[in-house]
């Protein structure tokens, strides 16, 4: 049984860090590109980044330059850092892997999903 585990979101001021990680079992991934979404109550899930299993890195517009995106196949897991944040941010972020059309950003083509962990940041 495959399971993507999320931790460390929380509530956190305007401006400051925030690391979320997300460990994978059941399979590996080693091979796999694994991503972050991210979930507003009432609206749809959406894109923020992607990597390869070569480290390869796409990011949304929207978090361009102040989140960063890392895996460690070693140990089957996948981290984002998130710098800067804005009250924008707030959301429940999902961690995903194996899209099954290669580069998608659309959650439908997407295999695997965490639970989800909430970052909350306020002004």
């Amino acid at each position: 049984q495959v399971q993507l585990v999320e931790s460390g979101g929380g509530l956190v001021q305007a401006g400051d860090s925030l690391g979320l990680s997300c460990v994978a079992s059941g399979r590996t991934f080693r091979e796999v590109t694994m991503g972050w979404f991210r979930q507003v109550p009432g609206k749809e899930r959406d894109f923020v980044a992607r990597i390869s299993w070569i480290g390869e890195t796409y990011y949304s517009d929207s978090v361009r330059d102040r989140f960063i995106i890392a895996r460690d196949n070693s140990k089957n897991a996948l981290f984002l850092q998130m710098n800067g944040l804005e009250p924008e941010d707030t959301a429940v972020y999902y961690c995903a892997a194996l899209p099954t059309v290669p580069f998608s950003r659309i959650p439908r083509d997407w295999a695997y999903w965490g639970q989800g962990t909430q970052v909350t940041v306020s002004s």
